[in-house]
């Protein structure tokens, strides 16, 4: 069915125990799911909202086993990447479930809740069954083993929601502590890079706040009330960067001698570039209520080419101008339609990304997982799909968009390779809006995308 999560043969990792429980929790969450596909309301009225308040109850105890169980085999087997495994069960035990939980508490169990815990824990599940619980068997290299141990990144952590109520005066809470760079809101992109005078390395920090943080807080104190980020509050805002990073620094590097070597404000899809290419120290994503806050940290010796203009004191004035100009201009514009393109090929992504921009607000992800954490957070108004990407392929990502009621109306053309009868027929059950070969002409592809949205104005 195309509304529910499917139990693929290639989510089994071969370990009896393990592989029961992660079949019983895609039942739950799918049983869950479909308690809340009613219109208006729940299936059932109240007897209803008790059944969700069981399954999550239920959900939980499988969860928190499944943990345990995956754990006992970890340390069985000696296996090396076991701490990081590990603490990534307890970042969803002690921060994701107990979020999730107190939204639940605090809305009744509303269906709006139960919906939002099933899209948190069904893509929880499937990224971290399919990446992380597959590299227990298969020796996979994990995205996110160079991070800072627990201590050192909970240290940074305070240090961030207290430079937050510092600087902006309200609280925050921490809501993901693996952020992957997708798109928020209107964001600012500020870089730091700082040299390492001991090592002869550099270390790059990215500091991203939605506009809307900006002007509800320092536009507010400053008596801005245009609506519109103006030059004295970037700079205002820049500087206030900076001393935030600098103790972000100081925890980081300890004794270690160093000193800012460039700054620069960039678009989201230099930020992206960046992100996408290099293994993260931390990544935190925080919600002031007022608006997100992420804090990356990447890995040191990798940075290899300069982004955007750097700002030095010669020209601080000029480029802070021009960067907000650019957004202005950017704004007055008729809203570009968003496309999320989803391929495992770099090289596909820069094409399409170059082929699209233009007429196009273009994003771009190299995994299905990507694209559902992507589609969360900023929903396209179409997607682009690859089909033949390495563990999780086009098919099995677009029954998890339509299984979830917040994207199962999104469109989606499959950008491809393939063009073989059974493959085109397997996907015609999930109602994809057209089927285009990565072998046509460039001009070709572009009508394509234009005649879609022409003919679905509505």
């Amino acid at each position: 069915m195309s509304d529910q999560f499917v139990w693929k043969d290639e989510y089994n990792m071969g370990v009896e125990i393990i592989d029961e429980e992660h079949q019983k929790l895609f039942e739950t969450i799918n049983r869950l799911s479909l308690m809340t596909q009613k219109k208006g309301g729940w299936i059932g009225g109240s007897k209803g909202r008790h059944a969700c308040k069981k399954g999550i109850e239920y959900f939980k105890e499988h969860a928190l086993q499944h943990f345990a169980d995956e754990e006992e085999y970890m340390a069985k087997i000696d296996y090396t990447g076991q701490e990081r495994h590990k603490r990534i069960h307890k970042g969803f035990r002690e921060k994701t479930l107990p979020a999730l939980e107190r939204e639940l508490e605090k809305t009744g169990y509303s269906p709006e809740a139960i919906d939002h815990f099933v899209g948190v824990c069904s893509g929880w599940l499937i990224g971290h069954t399919i990446t992380e619980d597959m590299a227990i068997v298969n020796d996979q290299e994990s995205l996110w083993e160079d991070l800072l141990k627990e201590d050192e990144l909970s240290a940074i952590k305070k240090a961030t929601t207290q430079f937050i109520h510092n600087i902006f005066c309200i609280k925050s809470e921490m809501i993901s502590d693996t952020y992957n760079g997708e798109k928020f809101g209107k964001g600012i992109y500020y870089r730091l890079v700082y040299e390492i005078k001991n090592d002869n390395k550099r270390q790059e920090i990215f500091l991203v706040f939605e506009e809307s943080l900006l002007l509800s807080t320092i536009g507010e104190i400053m008596g801005i009330k245009s609506g519109r980020i103006n030059a004295a509050m970037l700079h205002s805002s820049r500087h206030a960067m900076q001393r935030f990073a600098g103790r972000i620094m100081d925890f980081h590097m300890k004794s270690e001698p160093y000193e800012l070597a460039e700054e620069s404000l960039l678009s989201y899809e230099q930020f992206q570039k960046a992100f996408s290419e290099e293994k993260r120290v931390a990544s935190m994503l925080f919600n002031t209520g007022e608006g997100y806050f992420a804090l990356c940290i990447l890995t040191p010796g990798q940075i290899q080419e300069t982004l955007g203009t750097p700002i030095h004191h010669d020209n601080a004035v000029e480029e802070v101008v021009q960067y907000i100009k650019i957004r202005e201009e950017q704004k007055e514009k008729a809203p570009q339609k968003k496309i999320l393109v989803v391929d495992d090929s770099a090289t596909v992504r820069r094409q399409v990304e170059s082929l699209l921009s233009r007429d196009y607000e273009v994003s771009v992800v190299d995994s299905g997982v990507a694209a559902i954490r992507t589609v969360a957070l900023n929903k396209p108004d179409l997607i682009l799909l690859d089909y033949d990407m390495p563990v999780f392929n086009g098919k099995q990502t677009l029954e998890l968009i339509r299984s979830e009621i917040a994207s199962a109306d999104i469109p989606v053309i499959f950008l491809t390779s393939r063009n073989d009868a059974a493959t085109v027929k397997g996907v015609l059950s999930l109602s994809p809006s057209g089927y285009l070969l990565k072998s046509m002409e460039s001009a070709d592809i572009k009508k394509r995308v234009d005649d879609f949205f022409a003919n679905n104005k509505q």
